[in-house]
């Protein structure tokens, strides 16, 4: 992997925010060793790791792991600019104690994917013409208080949310400032919408400064939509998994981020129920498939792959 590459991946295999019933057994601990055991070199952050940077910064420093990001809801569309504002300073500080660049934001004004009961493609959530002046205009705000501290804001585009089609991502992208708001490339999540990721990463390059790699597996997206099933029981049915063991050629989509001389993380991203699927096998799994079919190289020397 040429130097400006860098492999990490989530905790959420491990334990689910969304769901903390998934994955409650396994530790802070155990899920960033296993981490670095499976060659990876950062991680973005979950609920269990400590809030306090130097606490945080030991056990990481101990593994040979770095913070790529983490997940940042913002509220936009439906509260005052200045709750979310108060939220995000805190979250980019500590993100920005961490040593991270970028800072994931995604916004959760009437999004669907929390609520476990509502299906997910007849529900997503659409925005007035109000709401997304409101998003534009607050990303933009948010990206300057990035800026000030030399980071960066990358919108996920994200199922169930108002930004998740190549529609919603072209509109958000056209009217925010392309010098304050980057995009977070992900998968899985266009897969899974529908969407052509080639297409998007190709026609947004300049503006992606952040990468999740997640794989679809066969035949889930169209269980999601034939039976109204919600995002998170679309979660817990496995509709997600690591990249090497779903639907996604991702040698080409390699072969495109490589070619864009991108600058930054890639970031393994599958939420599944560890139950069913062990994390630390499914991380073994996808940091051998990003090598041997994708060129990717280990980082970390703690691997023992």
């Amino acid at each position: 992997m040429t130097d400006n590459l860098k492999l990490g991946i989530a905790p959420i295999a491990w334990t689910n925010d969304d769901m903390p019933a998934l994955g409650r057994e396994n530790t802070f601990e155990q899920c960033i060793s296993e981490m670095a055991l499976a060659g990876f070199s950062g991680t973005e952050i979950g609920n269990k790791y400590p809030k306090d940077p130097e606490v945080l910064k030991h056990y990481l420093d101990l593994r040979h792991l770095q913070v790529a990001s983490a997940w940042f809801s913002a509220f936009l569309t439906t509260k005052p600019y200045e709750e979310t504002e108060k939220a995000f300073i805190k979250h980019r500080d500590f993100l920005n104690a961490m040593g991270a660049k970028v800072i994931v934001v995604a916004e959760q004004g009437h999004s669907v994917q929390g609520q476990i009961d509502t299906p997910l493609f007849k529900n997503k959530a659409i925005y007035t013409e109000e709401e997304w002046k409101r998003l534009e205009e607050g990303l933009n705000r948010l990206g300057a208080l990035a800026k000030e501290k030399d980071m960066k804001v990358v919108y996920h585009h994200h199922m169930g949310t108002g930004v998740q089609t190549t529609e919603e991502i072209d509109r958000l992208m056209s009217e925010t400032d392309p010098d304050l708001v980057y995009l977070l490339f992900d998968t899985g999540h266009l897969v899974f919408s529908g969407e052509d990721p080639l297409k998007i990463f190709n026609r947004y390059k300049d503006r992606i400064k952040h990468i999740h790699l997640k794989d679809i597996r066969p035949g889930k997206r169209d269980w999601v939509i034939q039976n109204d099933i919600s995002f998170l029981n679309a979660v817990k049915e496995g509709a997600f998994t690591v990249p090497g063991d779903g639907v996604i050629d991702f040698v080409p989509i390699i072969q495109a981020i490589r070619e864009s001389n991108y600058n930054g993380w890639l970031v393994v991203e599958a939420e599944q129920d560890p139950a069913k699927a062990n994390p630390f096998e499914y991380a073994l799994k996808a940091q051998k498939y990003l090598q041997g079919k994708c060129g990717l190289t280990l980082q970390n020397q703690n691997s023992l792959v």
